[in-house]
């Protein structure tokens, strides 16, 4: 068994890393005005290199920015799209006993990826300070959809939700293809979606807003295939499939049978980062619609929620499981989540983060060699 020298890595990360004490000050500084935007990206800049540099010390081989530069995981990158933008609400997401920000999205006008999205920027900057491969995150689009609310788009730009699909996986392409331009080769869709389709209650919450339930699965895969249409050869596309992450609390429960054929079988991404830190993920049986061959599941058996360490046997035994329904080649290790979807970040300290990655470096070199 062998290392991996293409992405997915065996010791990889989901994407998001704990805020800094400069970044958390500069960004609070900056939302009252006290400092311009220029001297927050200043901070921004400085502690980026410094957690890239962590990153390789400790042996990753993908390195990302943590996210430094954006207060969600997903809105951000949504709100920078042409024709979305994220406005204020009476309410947040919903999360277990907590809410997050009172924000939505808005549809005004017609949805694109423009050339000069401020990701691109924020990606150059990663690759220019890094030897190894360089990874970047965005929502998947089938997030923004799953979290348009009734009324949310302007019928001047389209008749219904379920109207903005073509023109979301057109917007999707443009953002590979200058993201591919950029110099990116690992890039990796983030997705919510998948996992609310495999609970009954996200479920029903969705029927309520409206939502097509029955036919979502077919819808999405369609238009991340039609995305993943302009994904050149030697670029990785992957997708980290989500049960909520803020302040170490989650939305959904539910194992991934209820999509595992749809999402594992029939969606073209090159690897899927899977949440394997507890029961609510149910088992590895529906790692068996995994097809035999060149795609990768990465088991995410390393909790980001805390800051208790995991025994190496424990996950070991875990992986050994998984090799029951996947082939231990077709098999890499990472965290189940980021340490910081959001801007506030988990309930664990920064040296904790560091010690569960370089526990993952070290047993990915036990399991599959140095």
């Amino acid at each position: 068994m062998t290392q991996r020298t293409k992405p997915p890595f065996r010791a990889d990360q989901v994407g998001s890393i704990l805020r800094t004490a400069p970044v958390k000050e500069a960004r609070a500084k900056r939302e009252k005005g006290e400092i311009t935007a220029a001297q927050l990206k200043e901070v921004e800049d400085r502690e980026i290199i410094k957690i890239i540099k962590k990153q390789e010390e400790i042996g990753l081989q993908s390195i990302t920015d943590g996210e430094f530069r954006r207060a969600w995981w997903h809105f951000d990158f949504f709100g920078m799209l042409d024709g979305v933008s994220v406005v204020d609400s009476d309410h947040g997401i919903q999360f277990q006993g907590m809410q997050t920000k009172m924000k939505v999205l808005r549809v005004g006008s017609k949805i694109g990826f423009s050339a000069n999205h401020p990701m691109l920027e924020h990606f150059k900057f990663l690759k220019q300070h890094t030897t190894r491969t360089p990874k970047m995150t965005i929502p998947s689009p089938t997030v923004m959809h799953f979290r348009l609310e009734p009324g949310s788009v302007s019928k001047d730009a389209y008749a219904d939700r379920d109207a903005i699909f073509d023109d979301l996986a057109i917007a999707y392409q443009n953002a590979v293809k200058a993201f591919y331009a950029a110099g990116c080769r690992y890039l990796q869709f983030d997705d919510t979606a998948w996992a609310y389709l495999c609970s009954q209650e996200e479920l029903k919450k969705a029927r309520e807003r409206g939502l097509d339930v029955d036919h979502l699965q077919d819808t999405y895969t369609k238009c991340i295939n039609k995305a993943l249409e302009a994904k050149p050869a030697d670029m990785t596309i992957t997708t980290h499939v989500c049960r909520g992450n803020f302040r170490s609390t989650f939305i959904s429960s539910g194992g991934y049978e209820p999509v595992a054929e749809s999402l594992l079988s029939k969606c073209n991404y090159d690897g899927y980062f899977l949440e394997y830190d507890t029961d609510r993920a149910g088992g590895f049986e529906p790692l068996r619609f995994l097809p035999k061959g060149n795609k990768i599941v990465v088991l995410g058996l390393v909790t980001s929620k805390s800051g208790t360490l995991e025994k190496k046997a424990d996950v070991k035994k875990r992986i050994d499981e998984a090799t029951k329904f996947v082939a231990l080649d077709q098999l890499c290790l990472s965290p189940q989540c980021g340490f910081a979807s959001t801007e506030e970040g988990n309930v664990l300290a920064e040296e904790e983060q560091w010690a569960k990655l370089k526990m993952i470096v070290d047993l990915s070199q036990e399991v599959w060699g140095k």
